[in-house]
């Protein structure tokens, strides 16, 4: 995949994007109204608007004190964007991230990949609070933990699985569900 940046940061943010079958709205406050947090938004698309993806994630911690380790998760994010297999990717920011997390900091994070064409998305967890999914055609909301329009591909069962990043090595698990006219897709953080 040959992306590049649409938008993203640890700052405050109240935006929309439109890509290619996909629009997306980041609204972001840090903590007691300082300049940086520790929440992470991502968004990325390649350079013909076909694959999209999504990053969002929380470093424990609040505000200005967490920022910079926040922007290190957001280099490594950048830096490891282009793999194909979303649960290798989350695997490997998780490797990355516990050799840089200090004092004991982890962070949560949700990954999703949008293949705009066939209109599937693709979200693997580290520990997040789970995203919540309009389905248009139901008219009714579920958690991705239980929806039943998703399909999951499990993590190995030998090891941590879906924990979040900088704790230790884990795999971590797959949910595919498609997006038709009119669902919605929140993911969110902790306040």
């Amino acid at each position: 995949l040959q992306c590049m940046e649409v938008w993203g940061g640890t700052a405050a943010a109240d935006n929309g994007v439109v890509m290619p079958g996909l629009d997306a709205w980041v609204f972001a406050q840090p903590f007691q109204a300082d300049a940086e947090g520790g929440d992470i938004h991502y968004l990325s698309s390649c350079s013909t608007g076909r694959v999209v993806r999504l990053l969002l994630a929380d470093v424990s911690g609040h505000g200005s004190s967490v920022a910079e380790l926040a922007k290190r998760l957001r280099d490594l994010m950048r830096r490891y964007l282009n793999y194909v297999d979303q649960a290798a990717l989350v695997a490997e920011i998780n490797r990355e991230f516990g050799g840089v997390a200090e004092d004991g900091r982890f962070a949560t994070a949700v990954v999703a990949t949008c293949w705009t064409p066939t209109r599937r998305i693709s979200l693997t967890n580290a520990g997040h609070p789970p995203p919540l999914h309009y389905v248009a055609r139901r008219g009714a909301w579920s958690s991705l933990a239980n929806d039943p329009d998703a399909e999951r591909r499990h993590a190995t069962e030998d090891t941590l699985s879906n924990i979040p990043l900088g704790i230790a090595a884990a795999a971590y698990d797959e949910h595919r569900l498609r997006l038709d006219p009119g669902d919605l897709l929140l993911l969110s953080t902790c306040p």
